[in-house]
């Protein structure tokens, strides 16, 4: 449907459902009547506006490009141009609905036979992904519940904490190494580990499985610490002693 006013002409395009001659042309008028103007506001610059000087001036002078490097850009250049043909304006080029029955099907037939490329090559990818990426974080609560009952820090380590200018606050970790493992694999105590962070049975903690060092490290804050590792030793049924780490100090505290 043409619709003409003075010299502005309007291309209006419907689908078939919508052919009310009275709506279609009320659209038409709609879409050109003159659009509101205001005038802009004054423009006043931030910085003094003489002349003599740049408000801002580079540090550094720009990079000077050789011959060759500048043909290369030169090239990538024209290849990101657009071609110069005159561009389309009609809204309805690429829209299936619009398309002749015949070239509809074409286009829904090549749209099908990408998307089962696309899915199978994901899938593909997928597939590799899996086999050789293994998860090796915790995955805890949001909301983090403290334990009733958590006993005061003892007084050894009270004193390294004094010692250290550490806060209760401070991370640490705690590492389990094989040699303490008791009889069980590596892959059975991430599996405790985990169970007991989902339950919120180990507060402020979170965990990862070093698979290539054979170790589980176990976050916690300070002011846990203590109540941590005896938990862990205990409810792991692990053996022997484990080492508290924090970074830039080392071992600070071992039980």
């Amino acid at each position: 449907m043409n619709y003409h006013r003075m010299t502005t002409e309007v291309i209006l395009h419907y689908r078939p459902y919508e052919n009310d001659p009275t709506q279609l042309a009320k659209i038409a008028e709609k879409a050109i009547q003159d659009f509101p103007t205001h005038p802009p506001s004054r423009f006043v610059p931030w910085f003094p506006q003489d002349g003599s000087r740049l408000p801002l001036k580079p540090k550094r002078l720009p990079p000077v490009l050789s011959g060759e490097a500048a043909e290369n850009v030169k090239q990538c250049v024209t290849i990101s141009e657009p071609s110069g043909r005159s561009q389309s304006y009609d809204c309805t080029v690429d829209l299936l609905e619009f398309q002749p029955s015949s070239k509809k099907q074409h286009l829904i037939q090549s749209h099908t036979r990408h998307e089962q490329t696309e899915s199978g090559n994901m899938a593909k990818t997928s597939g590799e992904e899996k086999q050789h990426k293994k998860r090796s974080w915790s995955v805890s609560l949001a909301m983090k519940r403290c334990p009733e009952k958590v006993f005061p820090l003892s007084t050894k380590l009270q004193a390294h904490l004094k010692t250290l200018h550490l806060q209760s606050l401070h991370r640490a970790r705690w590492t389990l190494e094989d040699s303490v493992f008791n009889s069980q694999t590596l892959e059975d105590i991430w599996t405790k580990v985990n169970r007991l962070i989902k339950h919120n049975e180990l507060p402020s903690c979170n965990a990862t499985i070093q698979r290539q060092l054979g170790e589980i490290w176990v976050f916690c804050d300070i002011m846990y610490c203590e109540y941590v590792g005896n938990l862990l030793k205990e409810r792991l049924s692990l053996i022997g002693i484990i080492n508290l780490f924090v970074h830039k100090y080392g071992v600070i505290f071992s039980m």
